[in-house]
């Protein structure tokens, strides 16, 4: 009996996709500490918005919780990439614990921003997402009330300030560019003496995999942003493609595909947020070439070459 043939699928891979220097170095710290000091290693909070990383870390001996205080004595704890209030690490050493800080280096950067502005008297606006690790990181860098946060811009158009008072304004990292710059825009027209940072926030990362996508999203009937529902990069990435005027959903890995959305579609886009390892973006690939007859073509907007070093304590081993 023949072989009933497959329907042509072309896949367009967005290049950048998947990890970024920031994941890459935090799940390398939680790697090393337990070369270093043996398991288990405690981990505060995820230590970046994928399960199936989480998992890969919890087999090798890492242990995840929500809070220090769920951490024993005498074992090492890492902090998140994704940063986490001053409070945090303040504990951490008042119970002589040994501590590893995996927040992204440009996440630091920004907690640096605030600090500064704050020095210089300056009320602080952070543009970003409530509930989000990062925004609750960075607005715990400094006392309570000295921040606010906005989300969108009708919050601006609400914003009720202090007569004279002087503002400044950061942002989370893994915002839309698109859309962050409406709010900045809208802020800089409300308050034109707004001090700006030297250098935009939003990382290199999250703007190159959005640049990636609309550019997939252009050619694709459908597009296919591997990540999870709790990662702010991830779902910018679906959003962005949608805005792009292409169908996009956000999938952890291959078994969440949806055949039937994929139906008649001729041409699929594919990537994946920064907390996405590419074993994950292969899985999706090899199931669509499972079932259609499909070619793929690889689309790049940019190169990648960017590099964060581990903490002194780990380069013995790194």
């Amino acid at each position: 009996m023949p072989t009933a043939q497959k329907d042509t699928l072309r896949i367009y891979l967005a290049n950048p996709r998947g990890f970024c220097a920031g994941v890459d170095r935090a799940i390398k710290i939680v790697e090393l500490a337990i070369i270093k000091f043996g398991a288990p290693v405690y981990v505060r909070h995820e230590i970046v918005h994928n399960r199936y990383v989480v998992e890969g870390l919890e087999a090798k001996g890492a242990v995840f919780v929500d809070e220090l205080d769920e951490v024993p004595e005498g074992v090492p704890v890492v902090f998140s990439a994704h940063g986490v209030p001053k409070a945090v690490p303040a504990e951490a050493e008042r119970r002589n614990m040994v501590y590893l800080d995996a927040t992204c280096p440009l996440v630091s950067k920004v907690h640096r921003q605030v600090e500064r502005h704050k020095e210089n008297g300056r009320h602080i606006l952070m543009i970003g997402h409530t509930g989000h690790p990062e925004v609750i990181g960075t607005m715990g860098q400094i006392e309570e009330g000295s921040m606010t946060l906005i989300e969108t811009v009708e919050d601006v158009e609400n914003l009720d300030v202090a007569p004279g008072a002087e503002l400044s304004y950061v942002t989370q990292t893994t915002l839309s560019v698109d859309d962050t710059a409406d709010i900045v825009a809208k802020l800089e027209t409300k308050f034109p003496a707004l001090k700006s940072p030297k250098k935009e926030d939003i990382c290199y990362a999250t703007t190159n995999r959005q640049i990636a996508v609309k550019e997939i999203a252009r050619q694709a009937e459908r597009v296919i942003v591997i990540g999870a529902p709790n990662s702010s990069n991830s779902r910018r990435l679906v959003e962005v493609a949608e805005k792009s005027g292409s169908r996009a959903r956000l999938v952890r890995r291959a078994t969440d595909l949806d055949w039937a959305w994929l139906a008649g579609a001729k041409t699929v886009g594919i990537s994946a947020g920064a907390s996405a390892p590419e074993i994950l973006v292969e899985e999706v690939i090899d199931a669509l070439k499972a079932r259609f007859d499909a070619t793929v073509e690889l689309v790049t907007t940019a190169e990648e070459s960017v590099i964060f070093k581990v903490p002194p304590i780990l380069k013995d081993i790194a």
